[in-house]
């Protein structure tokens, strides 16, 4: 009885080997035949302010609008310059508040079950349609070491008892739709870029040194944050084999 348990064991092991080869060739195989993209970004019109850390229990956060500062544009122009070199990168026009606005559920099954709401959205709001496939950079979320959720761009302070420390993120994910079914063919969260921080957050983070206070400093917030996405993202699509990796 036991060696045939053994031998169910290992069959079933050697399914979920097959399948995952399959599905990552699958992947490979479509992403070998996309020859025309478009890219669709929506992370950059307000950044969160978040209070975190045993002194700033009960505390809500705030957001402050930074249309002004373009990075989706700037995301945009970043991912065309560095998707070029594979595909034919065509302009494409939708309704960035509408690809903004949507947010993963807090109950993770929640997402497991659902139909991914960026595919439809793709079908009925990017134009031109038929592109080979649309590359969608929008806001990720993780938790900062108390367990409170920040998401997108944001500034947070965390404070402890014996400590303050400052922190800024731009936390995105790429997903890879296709033109013609739209089936979702690669998603992936940005990783972070060092995870040597006293605070540690998955994604691209950086710690914050000085006081963001006076005239000039919603330019210096904007160049870091600016820098985050300029250093992450050739890393992000190089992970998920869209460029050479750097």
């Amino acid at each position: 009885m036991r060696r045939i348990a053994f031998l169910w064991v290992g069959l079933a092991a050697a399914c979920i080997a097959l399948g995952a080869a399959a599905a990552f060739e699958t992947r490979a195989t479509k992403l070998q035949a996309i020859k025309t993209v478009g890219i669709v970004s929506a992370i950059g019109e307000e950044m969160s302010l978040t209070q975190a850390g045993l002194t700033a229990l009960g505390n809500t956060g705030q957001s402050v609008s930074i249309s002004a500062w373009g990075l989706d544009e700037l995301i945009v122009r970043q991912a065309t310059k560095l998707l070029s070199g594979r595909f034919r990168v065509q302009p494409v026009n939708y309704r960035r508040a509408a690809f903004a606005t949507i947010r993963d559920s807090a109950v993770a099954p929640v997402n497991l079950l659902r139909s991914d709401p960026f595919k439809e959205l793709v079908r009925s709001d990017v134009t031109p349609q038929g592109l080979d496939a649309y590359i969608v950079i929008t806001r990720a979320r993780s938790k900062l070491g108390n367990g409170r959720n920040v998401e997108g761009v944001g500034l947070t302070e965390y404070r402890t008892l014996l400590a303050d420390y400052g922190l800024i993120h731009a936390l995105y994910e790429v997903r890879v739709i296709d033109g013609k079914t739209f089936d979702v063919i690669e998603k992936r969260a940005a990783a972070p870029l060092d995870n040597t921080g006293t605070v540690r957050i998955a994604g691209p983070s950086g710690a914050v040194n000085e006081p963001f206070e006076g005239s000039a400093s919603s330019e210096r917030l904007r160049s870091a944050i600016t820098d985050l996405i300029i250093r992450s993202l050739p890393l992000t699509l190089g992970d998920m084999h869209l460029i050479d990796g750097p």
